[in-house]
């Protein structure tokens, strides 16, 4: 099960929970089903862990692989040059139609580096935003029910 499907769930068992005599705000949950949730809930973090994890490893291979285009297109602009300087008669203008072909390739180059970077933030921001509001809520329900278990023993 999810871990957001786990929350929900221990969310719902709060709030369909029977309350307590004079205390609106204590409920009586049953201390084995939350824990047994909360449980759930630990073995499941991991997996988000790990789906961060192979966002990395995707961002990693991702930006190889660009670099590795950006240092063929870089190459195949460097033989382009040579090949043109060759030519006696137009040495000049290969050699400024090579350096712009390098200045080209190396833009794009920043900019597919640019684009992936932005991508994979976006992604790993997500992923962070998303695992910093479960745990918020893990927290909070796991000290809503350390509450009521220490008010319902006094």
């Amino acid at each position: 099960m999810k871990m957001e499907d786990l929350v929900n769930e221990l969310q719902e068992m709060v709030n369909d929970a029977k309350g307590m005599p004079f205390a609106n705000d204590k409920v009586l949950l049953n201390r084995d089903t939350v824990l047994d949730i909360l449980d759930e809930i630990e073995d499941a973090v991991p997996t988000e862990v790990r789906q961060a994890k192979n966002i990395v490893n995707d961002r990693n291979q991702i930006l190889t692989q660009a670099k590795r285009e950006a240092e063929e297109i870089i190459k195949q602009a460097e033989e382009r040059r040579k090949a043109m300087i060759n030519q006696h008669e137009i040495t000049k203008q290969a050699q400024a139609q090579a350096n712009e072909i390098v200045s080209e390739a190396k833009a794009k180059a920043a900019g597919i580096k640019k684009a992936t970077n932005q991508y994979v933030d976006d992604i790993m921001k997500a992923a962070e935003d998303s695992l910093a509001g479960q745990y918020s809520e893990i927290k909070r329900t796991r000290q809503n029910i350390l509450d009521t278990s220490k008010k319902a023993r006094s």
